[in-house]
């Protein structure tokens, strides 16, 4: 197969390219970076540099190809003048765009789990509004929407925080059960949703392991050192002051506040759990805490 990948060598794109062209797909990589040309076509896929909010490009790029990996890239959030709901909804128009035009058939999507939701999502929203964007296009294209969970590598903001204060403090936590996961794991889901015949639009989650938030304190701590790491709720309030304080666009630093509320409460979890995934996927808890602890040490 052709296939397009977007988020060019980021956490889940770089395995996914790696795991397609290995299996013997001609996969190019999209990146607005032309510095990172010669490392994708190291993995033996052809780099296409150029910026995803060229139409244009995007369309020329997606011609001929079978399946695309669509991604929205992070962008700053201490940029005061960063929309990130219209970053989203802009992104999501030339997708759609350019899948049309183009005549892609396939589309594997990365959302979010909370994406089904309206409203006290958060910053989350923009992913439901791309994927009513992006649905606009079936029946002609098959779509597969991604809802993976909470990211291990989210871990990383509590590693300052840690070091200075010994605890985690946020709005969620505690006995709070987070289903985490790793990039790995969801490019791996990728690749097959991406090699697997559909009609219509399908929605698939991706975790890695069940944890609360206690516990998970806990496997950080062990390996780093410290054993009886904490993780403390605090208030909406002052979760939103600290974002602010260091520094946020206010807005998003409210869309995070009210994700994290989210968490607490179990909203964003609700239709994940009346959906999980039938194989959790590889890498656990454990195992992130080790690459957390070779970065943690460098601090």
């Amino acid at each position: 197969m052709k296939i397009i990948v977007t988020g060019s060598l980021g956490h889940i794109s770089k395995p996914l390219a790696e795991e397609l062209v290995q299996k013997g797909h001609a996969v190019t990589v999209i990146s607005s970076s032309a510095e990172r040309q010669a490392e994708i076509e190291s993995l033996g896929a052809t780099a296409a540099i150029g910026s995803l909010e060229d139409v244009r490009f995007l369309t020329d790029t997606f011609a001929g190809a079978n399946a695309v990996y669509t991604m929205v890239p992070p962008n700053n959030y201490f940029d005061p003048n960063l929309d990130l709901i219209a970053y989203y909804t802009r992104l999501g128009h030339n997708y759609a765009t350019a899948v049309k035009q183009s005549g892609v058939k396939r589309v594997v999507n990365l959302s979010t789990i909370g994406g089904q939701l309206e409203k006290g999502s958060g910053i989350l929203l923009g992913a439901h509004g791309l994927q009513l964007i992006l649905d606009e296009l079936a029946p002609e294209v098959a779509i597969t929407h991604m809802r993976p969970t909470s990211f291990y590598y989210n871990l990383y903001a509590y590693a300052d925080m840690i070091k200075n204060a010994g605890f985690i403090a946020a709005n969620y936590g505690g006995d709070d059960i987070v289903p985490w996961v790793s990039p790995k794991d969801i490019a791996a889901a990728v690749a097959e949703e991406l090699e697997t015949p559909l009609t219509g639009i399908k929605i698939r989650y991706v975790a890695s392991e069940e944890l609360s938030c206690n516990d998970t304190a806990r496997v950080i701590g062990e390996a780093i050192g410290k054993p009886d790491l904490q993780w403390h709720i605090i208030t909406d309030e002052e979760m939103l002051n600290g974002l602010k304080t260091a520094g946020m666009n206010p807005g998003i630093a409210a869309g995070l506040v009210e994700m994290y509320a989210g968490l607490h409460s179990g909203l964003l979890a609700e239709d994940y759990y009346k959906n999980r995934p039938a194989v959790m996927g590889k890498v656990k808890v454990a195992d992130f805490a080790q690459e957390f602890a070779a970065v943690y040490k460098q601090k």
